[in-house]
């Protein structure tokens, strides 16, 4: 697989997100399979593995560890903290507090079964404390080796300068796909800017992209499914957007690429400091995302995916009013 940096560390373009196996859309798999699932990952060349304290409550971490510690020096590992699951597992908080982050570093070294972590990032910010502070707690945790490089999600290019400039940022990571445009306001351009990567998180927009997303699953969610409260996943709304699939199709088609593979080329098409972290839990799945980085595009057929799919055509907002209280990217008008 074609090869990307993230600090001083050349990565696989796409890595995998790890979430789906334990967390997110109803559609977990069991330990035995999720064991296979990041095996085949790496055979299939990915080395940039992103999984989080809050996938599964720890559990997306913990099969991570007991999976692949025994192979560490073959991957990129960045993990999350700053948002925890709730009392009792349930519903989520949001801690930045500099002890906090300490010590869901060490919970989360435990879990993963590793010395060091590569990429830790403040999954979502904490706005009862300043990023600095924040900031300050990974830039300790460098300095003890226990972490590599901190990162930044779903925060704004404003939040974004003022952590870098008490600890230089490795990476923020956002939402971002043809149908999620948010970074292009400002925080792709400050990445570039300060030197920081970009990983773009969902860049299939949670599987609508792939083509494999029906309006009965959206109509039937699985049990436990975050999109169920996605204003762009409500039924009405979904059959509008899936109207705009005809044209990417067609331009997938011609290309002699799946749906999938042309997504996330688009999404490394945006800079060579983009990265990408697709989640899936089909293996069949994981290797067409990794074909996606051999995907080339030219400047043509990238004007024409921008025209078939954007941010004025797509319908409803990417989060709900509570899942949107939580992130801090900037918004279109």
């Amino acid at each position: 697989m074609k090869q990307r940096k993230i600090g001083s560390s050349t990565v696989s373009a796409v890595g995998l997100g790890c979430m789906n196996y334990a967390h997110g859309y109803g559609n977990g798999l069991p330990d035995k399979e999720a064991t296979e699932l990041l095996l085949k990952a790496l055979d299939l060349g990915y080395t940039h593995f992103d999984t989080a304290t809050m996938y599964g409550a720890g559990r997306s971490e913990t099969i991570l560890g007991d999976t692949l510690s025994t192979r560490r020096s073959e991957f990129f590992l960045a993990s999350k903290c700053v948002l925890f699951p709730g009392p009792n597992g349930q519903g989520r908080e949001i801690d930045g507090r500099p002890e906090r982050i300490k010590q869901a570093c060490e919970d989360s070294l435990r879990r993963l079964k590793t010395d060091v972590i590569d990429l830790y990032y403040q999954h979502r910010l904490d706005r009862h404390v300043p990023i600095e502070e924040s900031a300050g707690a990974f830039a300790d945790l460098i300095k003890e080796g226990k972490i590599r490089g901190y990162g930044l999600s779903e925060v704004s290019a404003q939040t974004l300068r003022r952590a870098h400039a008490e600890h230089p940022v490795t990476a923020l990571q956002s939402e971002y796909s043809l149908w999620t445009r948010n970074p292009e306001i400002a925080t792709l351009e400050a990445c570039r800017e300060l030197g920081v990567t970009f990983v773009a998180f969902s860049p299939l927009a949670r599987k609508f992209l792939s083509g494999k997303l029906s309006l009965e699953d959206v109509r039937s969610p699985a049990e436990g499914d975050m999109r169920a409260v996605m204003p762009r996943f409500t039924p009405d709304t979904y059959a509008k957007n899936l109207a705009l699939l005809d044209g990417y199709k067609a331009i997938a088609s011609e290309l002699g690429c799946s749906m999938a593979e042309l997504a996330l080329a688009w999404v490394l098409a945006q800079g060579k400091n983009v990265v990408a972290i697709p989640g899936t839990s089909d293996l069949d799945h994981l290797a067409e995302n990794a074909r996606g980085a051999d995907v080339e595009l030219s400047p043509d057929i990238l004007g024409r995916l921008d025209a078939v799919i954007n941010q004025s055509n797509v319908h409803g907002h990417r989060y709900s009013a509570g899942q949107l209280a939580d992130v801090e990217t900037e918004e279109f008008a």
